[in-house]
């Protein structure tokens, strides 16, 4: 024990603060402060990281009202001086007042450097003038109000921006993106836009954005203009036209569940490694001419409806050799024919899918032609070392609503039953595959 002691003792207080710095959370820094006079005082000047983040009502922060919270926090922060990073995430608190909140900002404006912000306050207000926009490298933002000004600063130091149910003008959010000429990273999640006679067009310039993602988001026109994009992901937006234009940077896109009427990202595809693609809206024929000379292409997800009548295997292996791993959609649902046809359902022909050692089935029913249909895949995958069937609770939908309770568990247990028999005896013919069951 002295021997511990001794070495604390000769461990330098910028050490110390930065070892509190790493607990993040705010409490358990507070308590750990106390332990002796040394680490009160490396909290005091060389604490940079502090979080009060509790999505969960009834833990520590839920027990508290909102004047506690201000008290607690304010007395926190007000300790410290040299804070380069805050986090207050509460979703268990209703709202606290606004005076306080700028209080805090003031206080760490000189030093702070990343920010993350979830907590309404009332009455609302635009956080951006609040601090210095120049210094700032992540900013994080959700609940609040966003709007800019004539004559605003720009963001010269921010990597990461975050906006989350925020309201804003699509004009004041083409002004906040143009501000910030060194971005890399964006992420919009629920925006609500500003009522206003403008259409929602935005358009963005950049040459530093490196990753970029849109969630339940809608425009009219995106026009994205990056040179050096690496990472697209679009889920659960609705859009007019969506553009892309840049030189061919890309390397992973997602797009999950979108409306949209016009997609293209132009010339960026020599360079695809990742496609995932779980949409209806999009139209194969015209997407496919856009990735058929991704020839570098090691991941692919595809699940359209219509699986069998859209996809061009033969085409699919002949533009993308590398494939390694492979999601595919089963929905061949008509169980009228004795005699499945593996040309009809676009599988005939003699081409092979050499490198894939991941195949990924969403199956959200299983009939007689599952089984015919999964070995002919099989066949064609001679390194494959895992099969993964995605959504095998796939019964309710296809159950009269009038059924009884009784009735829809029953069909469920014997299509159950009956699927897992199929694949299991299937799959003694490939042992050497291993089989995993993801529910969706």
């Amino acid at each position: 024990m002295l021997v511990v002691l001794i070495i604390m003792d000769h461990i330098p207080v910028e050490v110390i603060g930065h070892v509190l710095s790493l607990i993040g959370d705010a409490r358990h820094v507070v308590i750990a402060s106390v332990t002796c006079r040394k680490w009160r005082q490396a909290f005091y000047n060389y604490l940079h990281t502090l979080n009060f983040d509790d999505h969960n009502k009834h833990t520590v922060y839920g027990r508290f009202s909102g004047s506690e919270i201000e008290t607690l926090i304010s007395n926190t922060i007000f300790q410290t001086t040299g804070l380069q990073c805050l986090s207050i995430s509460m979703d268990g608190v209703s709202s606290i007042s606004a005076a306080f909140v700028i209080d805090w900002l003031i206080y760490t404006g000189k030093t702070l450097r990343k920010l993350h912000f979830n907590l309404r306050t009332t009455p609302n207000f635009n956080i951006l003038d609040k601090f210095d926009v120049s210094k700032m490298e992540l900013l994080d933002l959700a609940g609040n109000t966003i709007t800019i000004t004539s004559g605003y600063g720009i963001f010269l130091c921010l990597r990461c921006l975050s906006l989350s149910h925020v309201v804003v003008s699509p004009l004041d959010l083409s002004l906040l993106l143009s501000a910030c000429p060194n971005m890399e990273v964006f992420n919009l999640d629920s925006l609500e836009f500003v009522m206003s006679h403008e259409t929602t067009t935005i358009e963005f310039t950049t040459s530093t954005l490196k990753e970029a993602s849109l969630q339940y988001v809608c425009f009219d026109n995106f026009i994205l203009k990056a040179d050096n994009l690496e990472k697209l992901q679009v889920r659960k937006c609705s859009f007019t036209a969506f553009d892309l234009l840049g030189k061919g940077t890309l390397r992973f896109l997602e797009i999950e569940y979108v409306i949209m009427s016009h997609f293209d990202i132009g010339e960026n595809f020599q360079n695809l490694e990742v496609v995932n693609v779980n949409n209806h809206q999009i139209i194969w024929e015209n997407f496919h001419h856009m990735i058929a000379r991704s020839a570098g292409l090691t991941r692919l997800k595809l699940w359209f409806p219509g699986f069998g009548k859209i996809l061009n295997m033969e085409s699919i292996s002949a533009c993308f050799p590398l494939l390694s791993h492979l999601a595919l959609k089963y929905d061949l649902t008509d169980e009228s024919s004795l005699h499945w046809n593996a040309t009809d359902s676009n599988l005939g022909g003699s081409y092979h899918f050499g490198n894939v050692v991941v195949l990924e089935l969403q199956c959200l029913f299983i009939n007689s032609c599952f089984p015919l249909w999964l070995e002919e895949l099989l066949k064609r995958c001679p390194k494959l070392r895992k099969l993964v069937i995605c959504g095998l609770e796939f019964l309710e939908a296809h159950v009269k609503c009038s059924s009884s309770v009784i009735e829809r568990a029953n069909l469920k247990a014997q299509q159950l039953d009956f699927g897992m028999s199929c694949i299991s005896k299937l799959m003694t013919k490939y042992e050497h595959v291993t089989v995993q069951f993801r529910y969706i």
